[in-house]
């Protein structure tokens, strides 16, 4: 015998252990979702997924690794594991509806949430019908302006007139700006500094970087006498401060005067384009800005110590103190600002060839009218936690507007728009402690938003597992159900009046210790991993992979293997979970159950009656004459407990059923008897043939010619026999002669045959 025919048992055994691994693997395909071996505490289980749960009852498949305790909430039930015990990762929305809202509700939302888990809440934004209107114009003032500027002095009374017709309340402010008064930006010539345009021989006011002139007033003849008191200034370089005026403008509330309850509009002015963040550190200012206000008697203090904002921060605050900004600039600048705009949420862009107060007027009433019918929102996270979620926001707009991206557009006053908004935690934060995180969702322009206050429950209530060292073996802390008095440690040695340490690892009347599938650890069986499934119990005795499999999956799929019996699902029974408990797949089209003729085993039907087949016993070829309700009839005969009533019916019934039943059976016996009738008259007819056959082949051979018997006859053929009458008869004689005495001779002797109608001479 060769050697690969001696391992060929060993390669067939090994091949079946290995197929059978692969099946237990695979059905416990749902479990690895949260189970592995690297999962020892309740926090690791929560971040494997939402779907997950930790148990920390101490009894729980006692003996097993950690790791086991970590499972989905189901498989945890099945297994022995009590829901007061679970940890999970429950996530919970609650709104807070006491707070009044006008625009926006609710005004208030506090979540918890796990890694891995997300939340889905709506927020209404409401359109009203006619706004307060608070509008500021932001000016460049330097030269190349001058004639832009006077234009403006006529833009007031002209503006309020028109926007009478979309508001009732509108309130006018004005500011001023250049660029940040340090060189590069300026000259710092001592000539220059007072009248940046002494070479030009005009009187000009010094560069600033921002200069509050008119807080928000509704006296549209004060904001033309202001206008008109304006003159312009000059810089050396050709971009602007805009952006940095923008966000003074806009974080300076008590300064401007920004209503609470009024639409506010940020109109910038200006035919350059302007300075963005790090371009300040030309000029050594290398502070970033803190996008807080700094103005000192009107003038913005920090133009000198600060960079220019970065256009993230200046987007938060403009949506933190709800404010649409508009651009109004000259075509050569147009693509500049376009790509700008994209940047800032709710910001709208105006190409102007002349800043004559009817353009203007038009940029400012188009823009209102654009903005209300514009409905959008801007979901802000805290800058510490941003990285560790994520904001998804689905708009459903109102009947008569359109969906683009996260806005609708034609929204009419009156209308309400919904927005679906999901936030999901990524990740806990680095030392795995909760947090709570502060959420703003502004829709763009209003002056309410929605709060939401995240919390982020990244611990668990319950603690590490320690051994022998005094403290604690249960994986809660502070928790000891379960462990008697000589079991629980102390200082290290437990408490067992025997001399032999491993006695409690031992089953009664075993020698081993955790049944030889574990070791003993401080008095108790810490039971080995295997890769088919979970050993556990006190001695290891226990385990989750020797129940029955069905279709290659444990338990059918449909259950649990504790204590080597499968706990099947709801619905399902059977010692793999084959059989499910429901009758429905055994009910006929009348609605009966097996036609009313069997009875429901494993989903399904077992005719009682022997006449009949079918998937639901509705076949009975002998029995059609048979009323449907003839099965149940029989069986009441042997029902006992029956009123007189229901007795009286049923024997009725019964009768009637017996009766037919009788007839039917003369009915069979008749047909019976007529059919071995025919059988009989069948073969006599044959054995008839048969004879009849065999007389006509003796007669053939009688009618042969032999002596004179054919002369005798008188048989006379017909044409057509005389063809297949020979003429001759040949014949060989063989005699013996004397000489040679041993040796024959043969002669062959030919005879004329005599035709039929001759007669013989003598």
């Amino acid at each position: 015998m060769t050697s690969w025919q001696r391992s060929r048992p060993l390669r067939v055994l090994l091949l079946c252990c290995v197929a059978f691994v692969v099946c237990a693997e695979a059905s416990s395909g749902g479990a690895r979702a949260c189970w592995s071996p690297s999962v020892t505490s309740c926090a690791d289980c929560l971040q494997r997924g939402p779907q997950c749960a930790w148990c920390f009852q101490e009894d729980y498949l006692h003996g097993a690794e950690q790791s086991r305790r970590c499972d989905l909430p189901d498989s945890l039930r099945r297994r022995g594991c009590r829901p007061e015990f679970m940890e999970r990762s429950d996530v919970k929305v609650e709104v807070d509806a006491t707070l009044n809202s006008t625009q926006v509700s609710p005004r208030e939302i506090s979540i918890t949430l796990r890694p891995g888990s997300e939340a889905s809440f709506v927020v209404a934004v409401k359109q009203l019908e006619r706004y307060p209107v608070d509008l500021y114009y932001l000016v460049d003032v330097s030269a190349s302006m001058q004639e832009n500027l006077d234009h403006l002095k006529t833009v007031g009374v002209a503006l309020s007139l028109r926007m009478t017709q979309h508001t009732s309340d509108l309130w006018l402010g004005f500011g001023s700006f250049v660029d940040k008064p340090v060189s590069p930006f300026m000259s710092v010539h001592p000539s220059k500094i007072d009248n940046p345009c002494s070479d030009y021989q005009i009187r000009c006011r010094p560069a600033h970087g921002f200069h509050h002139v008119l807080s928000m007033t509704g006296n549209i003849s004060e904001f033309t006498r202001v206008m008109k008191r304006q003159r312009i200034s000059a810089n050396v370089d050709t971009p602007e401060g805009g952006l940095d005026a923008m966000l003074q403008a806009a974080v300076c509330q008590r300064a401007v005067g920004w209503r609470p309850e009024a639409k506010r509009l940020l109109l910038l002015m200006t035919d350059q384009p302007s300075h963005l963040a790090l371009d300040s550190r030309l000029a050594g200012i290398v502070t970033p800005h803190d996008g807080r206000c700094h103005l000192d008697s009107n003038i913005y203090t920090g133009s000198t110590k600060m960079d220019h904002p970065s256009l993230g921060l200046l987007s938060d605050k403009l949506l933190e103190n709800h404010i649409y900004p508009i651009f109004a600039v000259e075509k050569m600048q147009y693509q500049w600002y376009e790509e700008l705009v994209k940047l800032l949420p709710g910001s709208i862009l105006g190409k102007l060839g002349l800043f004559q107060a009817p353009n203007l007027i038009d940029l400012v009433v188009d823009s209102y009218k654009k903005l209300l019918s514009e409905v959008a929102v801007s979901v802000s996270v805290e800058d510490k936690a941003v990285s560790r979620y994520w904001v998804s926001v689905s708009p459903l707009c109102p009947r008569g507007s359109t969906a683009k991206d996260q806005n609708c557009s034609g929204v009419q006053p009156g209308q309400t728009v919904y927005f679906n908004i999901t936030v999901g935690q990524r990740s806990c934060p680095d030392d795995g402690e909760d947090e709570d995180v502060r959420m703003l969702v502004h829709p763009v322009g209003y002056n309410e938003s929605t709060v939401i206050s995240i919390r982020s429950k990244c611990q668990c209530k319950c603690g590490p597992t320690s051994r022998c060292d005094g403290n604690d073996q249960s994986p809660c802390r502070g928790s000891h159900h379960g462990v008697s008095q000589e079991q629980r440690p102390d200082h290290g040695h437990m408490k067992d009046p025997s001399s032999d340490p491993n006695r409690s690892c031992k089953a009664d009347g075993s020698n081993v210790s955790c049944s030889d599938r574990g070791v003993c650890e401080c008095g108790k069986c810490t039971c080995e991993q295997s890769r088919l499934g979970t050993v556990y119990g006190k001695y290891c005795e226990i385990d989750d992979f020797s129940c029955p499999y069905q279709k290659g999956q444990l338990c059918g799929g449909r259950g649990v293997c504790v204590s080597s019996e499968c706990v099947c699902e709801v619905g399902w029974t059977g010692d793999s979970c084959s059989c499910p408990t429901s009758e429905t797949s055994c009910q006929s089209a009348d609605g009966l159950l097996c036609s009313g003729c069997g009875k429901c085993v494993c989903g399904k039907c077992v005719c009682t009656d022997p006449q009949r087949s079918g998937d639901f016993c509705e076949r009975c070829p002998t029995c059609q004459v048979i009323s449907k309700s003839s099965c149940k009839s029989v069986d009441c005969h042997h029902s006992r407990g029956l009123s007189q009533k229901e007795a009286k019916l049923c024997n009725t019934t019964c009768a009637l059923h017996i009766g037919s039943k009788t007839d039917f059976s003369e009915r069979v016996s008749s047909g019976r008897l007529v059919g071995t009738f025919l059988c009989v008259c069948a073969l006599t007819v044959l054995c008839g043939l048969v004879v009849v056959a065999v007389s006509r082949l003796l007669l053939q051979k009688k009618v042969m010619p032999r002596g004179g018997a054919a002369a005798d006859l008188g048989y006379h053929c017909t044409g057509k026999d005389l063809s297949y009458i020979p003429t001759t008869n040949e014949k060989t004689v063989t005699y013996r002669r004397d000489r040679p005495p041993d040796q024959p001779v043969e002669m062959h002797i030919q005879v004329p045959k005599m035709p039929l109608d001759d007669h013989w001479q003598f």
